[in-house]
């Protein structure tokens, strides 16, 4: 029995060999919430075309096309929660006579616990937390709208992403980033230069094995996505043991909450 929210590790063949892993819903298999049920395939989606890309293999700092890839999900999240979030003091839309059915939610594994890369590692980690905690929230026992609180929980972990992405990658001030507004213009982008910043052991990394990139065909499956009532009983990556989750040991770094400057109501630059 799953008795923890850390990343589960998908052990299903060669993809448990390679380390996938796909986020916790706990006993929240379903939500009635079409906005989450949205989000989640829109951020799961994106995350595992991210971490099929090369960069997710080598050690180096990430390509401009994987970072330009995280600005504009984040960007694109962003409009879609400042849009749909209705605030406290607003009138929600609510439906007369109908409720719609439960959709259940779909996860797509992604190559996680192996992974070369520690900056897509590091995000890949909030993201994964971020599918968890929308999985699990209260909001999926609403049926038509998100509100700014949903917005805040969500935004929170693209924030983090974002703001470590500018600072470490491309060297701007914490203080800047902080501000709300805050986005990266095609400047910083054109002007990205990760010899400026990163030491020389970090520029430089071994050729990794290649017995675990997979082909299109074969990721074909997890592509369409899985339905979480479908999948096998899970368990957590072998690691630090959590008590009570006799399955498997967790994984060392998969838990934790975001850290930094987050933002209550809105994803700034948007």
């Amino acid at each position: 029995m799953v008795t923890s929210d850390t990343v589960r590790w998908y052990n299903v063949g060669k993809f448990g060999e390679a380390g996938y892993a796909v986020p916790a819903w706990g006993n929240d298999s379903a939500t009635l919430n079409p906005n989450i049920a949205e989000l989640t395939d829109l951020i799961g989606q994106n995350l595992f075309a991210l971490l099929h890309q090369e960069d997710a293999d080598l050690r180096t700092p990430p390509s401009i096309n994987t970072l330009r890839a995280i600005h504009t999900l984040y960007v694109r999240a962003g409009q879609i929660l400042t849009a749909r979030a209705v605030p406290p003091g607003q009138t929600e839309f609510r439906t007369t006579h109908v409720s719609p059915a439960a959709q259940v939610f779909k996860v797509y594994p992604v190559p996680y616990f192996k992974m070369r890369n520690p900056h897509l590692k590091r995000w890949a980690g909030f993201a994964l937390m971020l599918l968890s905690e929308m999985f699990q929230h209260t909001e999926n026992r609403k049926t038509m709208v998100i509100t700014t609180t949903f917005a805040a929980d969500v935004g929170k972990y693209l924030t983090q992403i974002y703001y470590n992405m500018a600072t470490e990658l491309f060297g701007k001030p914490a203080a800047d980033v902080s501000k709300p507004g805050f986005i990266l213009t095609d400047a910083d982008f054109t002007a990205y230069n990760p010899g400026a910043i990163f030491t020389r052991s970090e520029l430089v990394d071994t050729v990794p094995p290649f017995d675990m990139v997979f082909t299109e065909d074969q990721l074909d499956t997890l592509r369409q996505g899985i339905p979480v009532t479908m999948l096998p009983q899970l368990p957590t990556w072998p690691g630090l043991l959590i008590p009570g989750d006799f399955d498997a040991p967790t994984a060392a770094g998969a838990t934790g909450a975001a850290t930094g400057p987050i933002f209550p109501t809105a994803i700034p630059g948007v």
